[in-house]
């Protein structure tokens, strides 16, 4: 209550009083008495006046109170249909997703015949096959650090072998100490990150180069994944620029107006000059495989590679997405492809591609395309082996028919290299054909937000000296251009005995599967 009002109140008490206390000791006039009663009744409407004033002014002023402190009990579930679990100042969630398929592919090396008159070993026609499909699970969260302007982020994923056992990766044409299925296997790292100025981390990571045109790719773990040509220089499973890189530090920035950055570095940690060693810490290869891989001689000379630089560029506006990727990586040895040791075999690669996708809301029809540029540096005197120089482009259509139901078309190229290696039935050499084309369809249909099912097939059209396979970039079964001859019990064969490769495959396949994410 104001002054005014509490002072006209007191005046009010004071005149009643005073009329009573007269009234009792002295008669009063009724003319008096009527005057006084007049003007305590104008005191009451101006005390009534006042009084509503004030009810009015604490209605509309806002109530102060202290907020609560916020408070969890540890490992609390958060609300929604993740399952993230709260912590005292932060959180943690556990993703996964589980991808598994039924397969039914063929190598296409049906008539194949060496100059030697031999033609490829074993069953290279249709082989059925039950594949995990770049099937992971992980735990990722933050933690406040009080008044310090960051929060700290972590993160463990790893693959789950849903259909095989874990253990090293062992074939007739490959050979890996890494476990696939071990812990931490897949993206894994620490770091700091503010909404306003991005995050820093440290671990190993999917290369920005990778993840600027993953949206581009709905065949992601299917038959016709991009990745079969697009970032593969060489045509194996290896996928040199689409790929993790691990011990590497990275900066994430925020999206401001749409435009994002980001920026990778993995030191090279190699004692030897041309990286033949293992890297200092790791368990391969850098690139993949351990020395003597595939009947190679025993060293790290089949890519393994120094420092590693990658960065993209975006840019997102309602339904368009332009993003640009490059990605660089120091003294790439390939001696294992020359007969007799060459140090200039040793050289650096780069990758550099730009994309564009536009997403029409009234048709529910996503295009996405790339365009890619590969290159190797060595002297031109070995541009007549130099495979992994060539240019590349995707196109990809995406159509909604209904609201669960999707189908996709895909088509990839690899353009003309400036020349090969020789393989068990070609020479190579400058104007080798080593040019490709993959098309894929697929469907899939969304049975609700984290079960859906699919289809899809796949055909890759091998030029004369090319072998591009089907299934690189995260499936369980690949199908290569290997056939099923071994190599002798010393692991290295340079008499060419086994492992083969046959060029000029036309392998296709079909694949069913179901996907579970969560």
């Amino acid at each position: 209550m104001t002054k005014k009002a509490m002072g006209r109140a007191c005046a009010l008490i004071l005149g009643v009083s005073s009329i009573g206390f007269t009234g009792s000791v002295n008669a009063q006039t009724s003319d008096q008495m009527k005057q006084q009663i007049d003007t305590l009744q104008k005191q009451i409407e101006a005390l009534r006046s006042d009084i509503n004033r004030v009810v009015e002014q604490q209605k509309a002023a806002p109530v102060a109170t202290a907020a609560p402190a916020e408070h969890h009990d540890f490992f609390e579930r958060k609300e929604g249909d993740g399952m993230t679990l709260l912590t005292r100042g932060g959180e943690v969630t556990l993703y996964g997703n589980l991808d598994m398929s039924l397969d039914d592919t063929t190598k296409g090396l049906n008539g194949k015949v060496a100059a030697d008159g031999s033609k490829p070993v074993g069953n290279n026609g249709y082989m059925a096959a039950i594949s995990s499909n770049n099937s992971y699970v992980g735990l990722r969260g933050f933690q406040s650090l009080g008044s310090f302007p960051a929060k700290f982020v972590y993160q463990f994923e790893t693959q789950i072998d849903v259909s095989a056992t874990s253990g090293t990766g062992d074939s007739n044409s490959n050979t890996s100490n890494s476990v696939k299925g071990g812990l931490t296997s897949r993206n894994t790292f620490i770091g700091l990150a503010n909404a306003n100025y991005g995050a820093i981390k440290i671990g190993k990571t999917d290369a920005p180069y990778k993840t600027s045109t993953a949206m581009m790719n709905p065949f992601s773990g299917m038959l016709g994944d991009y990745a079969s040509i697009m970032g593969n220089s060489g045509g194996d499973n290896r996928v040199e620029f689409g790929t993790r890189l691990d011990h590497a530090i990275w900066y994430e920035s925020p999206t401001f107006h749409g435009v994002s950055f980001n920026a990778l570095v993995s030191p090279g940690q190699n004692r030897a000059d041309d990286n033949s060693n293992i890297a200092s810490g790791e368990s391969d290869c850098t690139g993949g495989n351990v020395p003597g891989s595939g009947a190679t001689p025993v060293a790290c000379n089949d890519g393994s590679f120094g420092t590693a630089f990658s960065t993209s560029l975006s840019y997102k506006s309602g339904g368009l997405l332009l993003t640009t990727a490059y990605e660089l990586h120091k003294n790439v040895n390939r001696t294992s492809d020359l007969g007799t040791y060459d140090p200039n075999d040793t050289a650096n690669e780069s990758a550099a591609k730009v994309g564009i996708q536009y997403t029409f809301s009234s048709t529910g029809t996503t295009i996405s395309g790339i365009y890619e540029m590969l290159k190797r540096d060595v002297p031109q005197y070995l541009a007549y082996q130099n495979e992994r120089q060539r240019n590349g482009t995707w196109l990809a259509i995406s159509q909604r028919l209904t609201g669960q139901d999707s189908v996709y078309f895909g088509w990839a190229h690899a353009g003309q290299s400036p020349g090969a290696t020789d393989q068990h039935n070609t020479d190579g050499g400058i104007g080798s054909d080593t040019a490709a084309n993959m098309y894929a369809l697929a469907w899939k249909h969304q049975v609700d937000k984290q079960f859906s099912i699919y289809a899809d097939y796949a055909l890759m059209l091998n030029g004369a000296n090319a072998h591009y396979d089907l299934g690189a970039g995260g499936r369980g079964v690949t199908t290569d251009c290997h056939d099923a001859s071994n190599p002798d019990a010393s692991g290295f064969d340079p008499n060419g005995n086994g492992p083969h490769c046959w060029t000029g495959g036309r392998l296709q396949g079909v694949s069913v599967g179901m996907k579970y994410t969560f």
